[in-house]
């Protein structure tokens, strides 16, 4: 079962969240947080990006957006070695790196999968 959630919209809809190494930490919530950490440069980032946005319309979780070009301290903290990488905080708290871009369904499976819990029996 999925546990949905409200989330930070604008007209209806959910936004994704430009952060730095400072105000990241503070963007971190309850649920699940998807960090996208990217640069302008990066081919598959612009490929990834939309994808990402489309995925936090349709699941209750959190897309923050980090680019890695003009603050690095995040991607040398979590040891990134390339991007595109996401980054998933559940509860504040990181649970996994992953590296490239993937098809949308594949992510959707994968990020369902992280957002069931169970029924609090």
């Amino acid at each position: 079962m999925l546990k949905w959630k409200a989330q930070r919209t604008r007209g209806g809809e959910q936004m994704a969240i430009s952060v730095t190494s400072q105000t990241m930490p503070a963007q971190l919530g309850d649920g699940v947080t998807i960090v996208d950490l990217w640069a302008p440069w990066c081919g598959p980032c612009r490929i990834l990006s939309p994808v990402l946005k489309e995925l936090e319309q349709e699941l209750p979780l959190r897309l923050l957006t980090l680019d890695v070009s003009s603050d690095t301290a995040v991607a040398t903290q979590y040891n990134v070695q390339s991007i595109p990488t996401m980054l998933v905080f559940r509860a504040g708290q990181p649970v996994e790196k992953i590296t490239g871009a993937y098809p949308k369904a594949k992510l959707k499976a994968h990020f369902v999968s992280l957002l069931e819990v169970p029924d609090g029996k």
